[in-house]
């Protein structure tokens, strides 16, 4: 029986730990575990026998850190296809010696990168891919039989591991990440935008793993069956994590673990196996106690939806507004900040939408005379770093539109396709690479139809023809196309009926640029607002608006209340004490342009506005003290985003594009301040030794700098001795301590233990995933932190209080 057929026919069964296992044969703190593919096979191999005999249907290979940043095969250390195919090997061998009766697999494991993406960090999207590619390539070629995409924090990266795959194998591909308590990515990322992103992508299997045990992802995974229509994978770590003795153990025994997969697996869970801290022994546990159980099956869920990096978006419960600001078309202003490459100007136009209540934002950049892919996915990418809407990409270059989905973090709407065959033909493919929400124009190659039925048989013809490419009837939003009524009365009512006809024949979602109703005439806010609640009446389902027309939003806020989707009429009674007749809610001037919506320095840090928190900060140095401009500004600013982070209302990205402002606003303070005065007090950051994951590190550093912290930031896979060398060098009264792998944890103990022998003054704060407050008690650390501004938070107390 082929892989996908077990998985969908039963429960499939994964392997448990690695480097628990490893370590209690000897792995050292610091040492790479996937090493001992080359040099201890038999252990490997022996692991992963173990594995099999307990029940596992595959086992992962130990390649999870395995990529090009670690294995560069430079100065004698092996490369990456050296020690994948090692692993393979190693696998391949002892599924030989298993000699089961059933068919076993493997599945070349990847981690993560240890490394934040760029806009948010420092490594660009496409390199990414490549160093992926670059294992799964070897992978492949080795034999593996499945991909499991494994321990993501990260929606952004996540998705460029993905594209790494699918454009280097045809094997099926297992995604799952890492939910903290909150039930988010580190990125901030619900369960519920995971999967339409994935999907959209169309991954095999999507769970989650690691971070928490088995408790708490049951709470998550009704979150999964509700929304996912593929096989869910579930692998939670044994427990919490402590420090006895120098090893990393957990404090939930086997028995314990098996009791709430089985609960697990009853909820719907079709793939499972155990992470940290797990063992044959639990996976052995696991198959007893599940084994006679008949699967759920995960049906299909016939759900419209599209994503950013912070949530989901469904369509069909309540008409969706899409905001039109961000097009040159009849903007003047717009147009030179195109020419100019003034990317500032679009995220505010941005950000000034989705403060007037837009659920999407449409982004059309097409200009003749620039080029337009590259400022289409520099649009895109910035956009998505200080604003968490869903996009619409709007285009009619499929260059552009391929550029821009390739690097969108998400699942977005496509603007658009038609019913020519040649339109078709060169957006399906895309969208059925990358995933998305399809607008589809009632047009051909003839034109428009003048009747509505005209425009459902093409919609109905576009409908057959997406499912020749595999894009299911959800990924599809028929726009039925408002035709101006100063040149023929009718139109209003053809739109309004294609509208009823595509819901009821095809049971179809609409969308509509409403202002096409009105042109040409006076005062057109008064016509299309009328027309949008007509249509609204019909049945529209998005709409693409100025959010800034109080008309227009009078028409949908009193529809909404109308119509029973405005619980109390709050979001009304609110909008009516705003907005009088006489009023304008409008940042847009009269000639169609938006005011600066900055709002101040402070302002745009909270919004991430780097170039705009830069000369703001310039100019309010001709009239401030660099201290008064830091204290009074800069710092309330981050505060502000801080408390945000750590109430779960502002994300990881939103944080990093805040302090990346801030940054920019105190270098020009800086560079005004004697030089005694603008070096802070100093603060050692490392990730420690065997560890090259640094995102956490990373963000720490970003705050304590923004703060007037003087980081010294040693890097990654840092020994004890270099740590405890700088702290006396720097005579730094404090040092953070970052690691991910619970192969790791044991030389944060040591460095702690060296440093307080050679440094007892010098205060230790620690954090990272696999960490907790007993087990930073556990290892003597003065401060544990659960998030960077715990850290941030400790620093201001220690060395400033």
């Amino acid at each position: 029986m082929k892989l996908m057929e077990l998985v969908k026919n039963g429960i499939f069964y994964l392997d448990g730990g690695t480097g628990s296992y490893l370590q209690a044969r000897g792995l050292k703190s610091g040492e790479k575990p996937e090493m001992w593919n080359l040099t201890n096979p038999e252990e490997i191999i022996d692991l992963h026998l173990a594995y099999y005999k307990a029940g596992s249907m595959a086992v992962c290979t130990n390649t999870f850190g395995v990529n090009a940043l670690k294995f560069d095969g430079k100065d004698g250390r092996a490369n990456v296809s050296q020690v994948v195919t090692a692993a393979l090997s190693c696998a391949k061998k002892a599924r030989e010696l298993a000699k089961a009766e059933q068919e076993l697999f493997i599945a070349l494991d990847i981690g993560p990168l240890g490394r934040l993406l760029a806009p948010m960090g420092d490594l660009p999207f496409e390199n990414a891919v490549e160093l992926f590619a670059e294992t799964i390539r070897a992978g492949d070629k080795a034999g593996a039989d499945f991909i499991l995409i494994e321990t993501m924090n990260d929606c952004y990266e996540t998705k460029a591991a993905v594209l790494a795959a699918k454009e280097n194998s045809s094997l099926p591909i297992f995604v799952s990440n890492v939910y903290d308590e909150s039930e988010n990515l580190l990125s901030g990322t619900p369960p519920e935008a995971m999967v339409a992103m994935l999907e959209g992508l169309g991954v095999d299997v999507i769970g989650l793993n690691c971070s928490v045990g088995p408790d708490k992802m049951l709470d998550i995974l009704p979150r999964f069956t509700a929304c996912a229509s593929v096989p869910i994978l579930v692998k939670p770590n044994a427990g919490l994590p402590r420090s006895e003795n120098g090893q990393t153990v957990y404090d939930l025994g086997a028995e314990e673990f098996a009791d709430t997969m089985k609960q697990i697996v009853l909820s719907g869970a079709a793939v499972v196996g155990g992470c940290c801290g797990t063992t044959p022994e639990y996976i052995k546990a696991l198959v007893s106690k599940t084994a006679d159980i008949a699967p759920l099956k995960n049906e299909k869920k016939e759900l419209t939806v599209i994503s950013s990096y912070t949530h989901a978006l469904s369509f069909g419960k309540e008409p969706i507004l899409i905001g039109e600001r961000i097009n040159p078309t009849g903007k003047k202003r717009f147009k030179q900040a195109l020419k100019e490459n003034d990317i500032g100007y679009i995220l505010k136009e941005g950000l000034a939408q989705q403060e007037q209540g837009v659920h999407v934002l449409d982004v059309n950049v097409g200009l003749p005379e620039i080029d337009e892919a590259k400022m289409l996915v520099d649009s895109v990418s910035q956009l998505q770093g200080v604003c968490n809407l869903p996009l619409q990409i709007d285009t009619s270059n499929p260059q552009a539109m391929a550029a821009a989905m390739r690097i969108y973090n998400g699942k977005p709407m496509i603007n658009s396709v038609n019913g020519s065959a040649e339109s078709m033909d060169a957006i399906f493919p895309l969208a059925k690479k990358y995933g998305g929400l399809i607008v589809c124009l009632t047009l051909d190659e003839k034109g428009i139809p003048e009747t509505a039925q005209g425009r459902l048989e093409i919609a109905r013809r576009i409908t057959n023809r997406a499912a020749e490419y595999g894009i299911a009837p959800k990924d599809l939003i028929f726009d039925p196309l408002a035709l101006t009524i100063s040149s023929d009365q009718k139109s209003a009512q053809v739109t309004l009926e294609s509208i009823v006809l595509i819901k009821e024949e095809l049971s179809a979602l609409s969308s509509l640029g409403v202002s096409n109703i009105s042109f040409g005439l006076p005062s057109r806010d008064y016509v299309t607002a009328s027309f949008f609640t007509m249509a609204l009446t019909a049945g529209l389902s998005a709409a693409i608006v100025n959010p800034f027309s109080v008309e227009l939003q009078k028409a949908y806020k009193s529809y909404m209340a109308l119509a029973g989707l405005d619980p109390s009429c709050s979001a009304y009674i609110d909008f009516a004490q705003r907005v009088t007749t006489s009023e304008s809610l409008s940042t847009a001037t009269a000639s169609g342009e938006t005011k600066d919506v900055a709002g101040g320095l402070k302002n745009a840090i909270i919004k991430g506005l780097t170039e705009e928190a830069s000369r703001l900060s310039l100019e309010a140095l001709s009239e401030t003290d660099p201290l008064t401009l830091i204290n009074e500004q800069i710092v309330p600013a981050l505060d502000i985003v801080g408390r945000g982070f750590e109430e779960k209302t502002v994300f990881l990205p939103q944080l990093l594009m805040s302090a990346e402002s801030a940054k920019a606003a105190f270098e020009q303070a800086k560079s005004k301040m004697p030089y005694s005065e603008s070096q802070g007090e100093p603060v050692i950051l490392a990730t420690v030794k065997g560890d090259i994951h640094d995102i956490g590190k990373n963000i720490v550093k970003a705050l304590l700098q923004n703060y007037g912290f003087n980081v010294i930031d040693l890097g990654r896979d840092v020994s004890p001795e270099a740590i405890v060398e700088a702290a006396e060098q720097n005579k730094a009264k404090l040092v953070g301590l970052s690691a991910l792998m619970t192969t790791t944890v044991a030389a944060m103990d040591e460095t702690i233990k060296l440093l307080k022998k050679r440094q007892p003054h010098v205060l230790t704060v620690v954090g990272g995933a696999v960490l907790t407050q007993d087990y930073a008690d556990m290892i003597g650390a003065d401060r544990y932190a659960h998030t960077a501004m715990d850290t941030v938070r400790y620093a201001e107390y220690v060395l400033r209080s």
